[in-house]
């Protein structure tokens, strides 16, 4: 197990880069991550696979809900998709290793590795490369997590020496209508901690509650949650969490 820096716990951490689709800044993009910088706060951000094996800073599966363009994010090439234009900006789909080069260790930066199996299952490998070989010369606070063990494992192997986590929820099925029964109930226990190697979660705000997280922290782990809306939502949740993913709002610095 790596430990989780002190300073993922000490910043609000801004969910997707701090973005305001009213001012002109969508998630996920280099807008967002400047104004995290200035305002002080960590990053979290997505990455998802190229289609030829690169990771890129987009959080959805698919290309429309952002871009002008429609289909998998993962049919494109990676030259191919720095040239597509996000919707209402000048930005374009940034590749991972230019997002690290601009945050450049100013802040904590938490790396959200998307599933790439469908089912949460163990077809991944290229994603987790990619991510890790992007990591091996950035200085500066940084953890990987991801929804699929099989993900957040991998990259134990890849980058014994980066922190990890593993994002989790109570899986409902209105929300996850990917996953069969039997595999929402195993998620849903966080039977893997232990077995990635992981030293924090990233657990869905309005389940805190949940005997199993308690447990977990009461073992030594560091509890963050997601995606916390409100001050008054942030209040409830740092009754139970160590820190707060946030966004559409102005959290306090100094708080966590």
């Amino acid at each position: 197990m790596t430990t989780l820096p002190d300073s993922f716990l000490s910043l609000p951490i801004a969910h997707r880069g701090y973005h305001d689709a009213g001012s002109g800044i969508i998630e996920n993009t280099r807008a967002a991550f400047r104004a995290a910088i200035e305002a002080g706060y960590g990053i979290e951000l997505d990455v998802q696979l190229s289609a030829d094996g690169h990771a890129m800073v987009f959080h959805d599966y698919e290309m429309s809900r952002l871009t002008g363009e429609t289909g998998p994010i993962r049919t494109r090439n990676r030259d191919a998709l720095t040239r597509i234009i996000l919707k209402n900006t000048d930005e374009t789909i940034p590749a991972l290793p230019e997002i690290l080069s601009l945050i450049a260790g100013r802040v904590p930066l938490l790396i959200e590795a998307k599933d790439q199996d469908g089912a949460m299952g163990p077809d991944i490998g290229p994603l987790e490369q990619s991510v890790a070989d992007a990591l091996k010369d950035y200085a500066g606070p940084v953890a990987v997590m991801s929804f699929n063990p099989h993900s957040v494992i991998r990259l134990a192997a890849l980058a014994p020496n980066v922190p990890r986590g593993l994002v989790t929820c109570h899986f409902p099925a209105e929300h996850w209508q990917l996953l069969n029964e039997k595999t929402r109930t195993r998620l849903r226990a966080i039977p893997d901690y232990m077995r990635a190697g992981a030293s924090f979660i990233s657990h869905r705000h309005d389940d805190l509650a949940n005997p199993r997280i308690s447990e977990l922290r009461a073992a030594g782990a560091s509890i963050i949650c997601w995606t916390v809306r409100s001050f008054e939502a942030e209040i409830e949740a740092r009754k139970l969490a160590d820190n707060i993913t946030f966004e559409g709002y102005r959290a306090a610095v100094g708080t966590g």
